[in-house]
């Protein structure tokens, strides 16, 4: 089983870790890519228009750019530490065993394409919906070099990635997207809606739980059960394995 996911706005900034080495990271084919969009979104930085480019909200201008600008002297911190959003605070890494969750998890990236959680790089801010100027938009960018690099081997692929990552790189079956929905009554009939932040919540407890539990699915069926054992209402509906959240 591989695991992918997306990265996370949210980030820890204390890393003590030397300086940014390309050569260390995971998935050398990138490199080129890597230094190519690092160097494009330093000079962006620089530009007056660098909040709209990057998307950035009004409050976090000032520190998003300053920390871009520094990447190549900045103090780098390992992946599992790096990102602290909603689905890596239920993800819960330091519960898990490292070597486990390094051999199944993959991080995808618009800045570094796509990461194990051993690789050490310093916070930054780049999302893959990002057009960079001389680039072009960062999923195109990605999607032929991902495709060189990545091979899951034959390994069943649990894609918990969101649009634009999923964008960058389309997994070879067998592949199995995770989708989160509340299902409520509306006229008596049942409906379902997509719930954003409990999505992301249950997608890392639900990777949580599968690396924990020692979970080799092989198939989508198999996925299927792994994750109805663990307690959770869940259909197969195709290539997507869709969780029920009670209303």
């Amino acid at each position: 089983m591989l695991i992918l996911l997306p990265p996370s706005e949210r980030k820890a900034t204390d890393g003590d870790g030397p300086p940014l080495d390309l050569a260390r990271l995971s998935f050398p084919e990138l490199n080129p890519t890597r230094e190519r969009v690092l160097g494009a979104l330093v000079e962006v930085c620089v530009r007056a228009d660098a909040p709209e480019v990057l998307g950035l909200p009004a409050g976090q201008v000032v520190e998003a750019l300053g920390r871009n600008r520094g990447l190549y002297e900045a103090a780098t911190l390992p992946v599992s530490e790096l990102y602290t959003g909603v689905l890596y605070d239920n993800l819960a890494l330091p519960r898990l065993d490292p070597d486990r969750a390094a051999e199944q998890i993959i991080v995808f990236s618009g800045l570094w394409g796509a990461l194990r959680l051993t690789d050490r790089i310093p916070p930054y801010r780049l999302a893959m919906g990002v057009t960079l100027p001389e680039e072009g938009r960062l999923a195109g960018v990605w999607r032929p070099v991902l495709n060189e690099a990545l091979r899951p081997d034959g390994r069943l692929v649990v894609d918990m990635r969101s649009g634009p990552y999923m964008a960058a790189w389309k997994a070879p079956q067998p592949a199995v997207a995770v989708r989160v929905f509340r299902e409520h009554l509306l006229g008596g009939v049942p409906k379902r809606t997509v719930v954003s932040h409990m999505a992301k919540a249950t997608r890392g407890k639900v990777a949580h739980d599968l690396i924990k539990a020692g979970a080799a699915p092989r198939t989508a069926d198999e996925l299927l059960k792994a994750v109805a054992d663990l307690g959770h209402t869940v259909e197969l509906n195709g290539t997507n394995l869709d969780i029920i959240l009670p209303a």
